[in-house]
């Protein structure tokens, strides 16, 4: 089981425009500022956060409290001129307890509803289950993108890589996000190495490029995020003779890595 946090601020689009149109500079920094903010405090307690709009956040939350979640609502609400409301839901996959955390703010009504603030709620349950998260990267994308494209150009296909990477994952109700550069990172749970495989080679039958991914299974976001991208970093320094490279954090999967032997489940 997986545990996710759908996290939206209240109201954010009235209050842009209220009593007049807000500076677009200073609103892309709130937001930025925000999304730091956030990384940082769900992060002290081993949580990982996305952005998809900015307005509107996904975390990874497992083993995280409600008390710890009205911590961070309080501490947001003291330091930003608006507030924030969180749904919290856990399923077998990331895409569906996203869904279920996404239904339970939508029933207290609209994010541009006045009256609504602070939401704080619990889909289904909290859980301490375990976390999977690939950190995805395009081979060689400075020598086939970067320094051959311009930096627009590069921007639209990273994007492109993206959106099929996004499309791909969804089939297996798995998520994805950019990360920066030209890195993803997909929470999920429930896919073995075939399924990546078979995703990649999509994506280079479709857009002519490789991929290859670290893969990390833990008890948190944090935690399945360092092993996935110690992992990567394997591939990138050929110990490993393929493009995944999944590590679990047993006492097995240690012993594999401390010898530098090949990754798997």
């Amino acid at each position: 089981m997986i545990q996710i946090t759908v996290i939206q601020i209240d109201n954010y689009g009235p209050w842009t425009v209220t009593p007049n149109p807000r500076r677009e500079n200073d609103l892309q920094a709130l937001q930025s500022r925000l999304y730091e903010d956030l990384n940082l405090m769900f992060g002290m307690y081993g949580g990982l956060v996305f952005y998809t709009r900015f307005d509107n956040l996904i975390a990874i939350t497992n083993g995280i409290s409600l008390e710890v979640h009205k911590k961070i609502q309080e501490s947001v609400r003291n330091r930003y001129p608006f507030t924030i409301s969180m749904a919290i839901a856990s399923a077998e996959t990331p895409y569906e307890a996203q869904k279920l955390a996404t239904k339970t703010l939508q029933e207290y009504g609209s994010a541009q509803d006045s009256n609504r603030r602070e939401v704080l709620d619990v889909a289904n349950e909290l859980v301490n289950g375990y976390v999977q998260i690939a950190h995805i990267d395009i081979n060689n994308v400075t020598g086939t993108f970067t320094d051959v494209y311009s930096a627009y150009d590069t921007y639209l296909k990273v994007n492109e890589v993206k959106l099929l990477l996004m499309k791909e994952f969804l089939k297996y109700e798995a998520l994805l996000f950019f990360i920066g550069g030209d890195n993803f990172m997909a929470p999920s749970n429930g896919m073995n190495e075939e399924d990546y495989i078979k995703i990649f080679d999509n994506i280079n039958k479709k857009l002519n490029l490789d991929l290859k991914a670290g893969v990390g299974i833990g008890k948190s976001a944090e935690e399945a995020a360092n092993l996935a991208d110690i992992g990567l970093e394997e591939i990138r320094g050929k110990r490993v003779d393929k493009n995944i490279c999944i590590l679990k954090n047993d006492k097995f999967f240690k012993e594999v890595l401390r010898k530098g032997k090949s990754c798997g489940l």
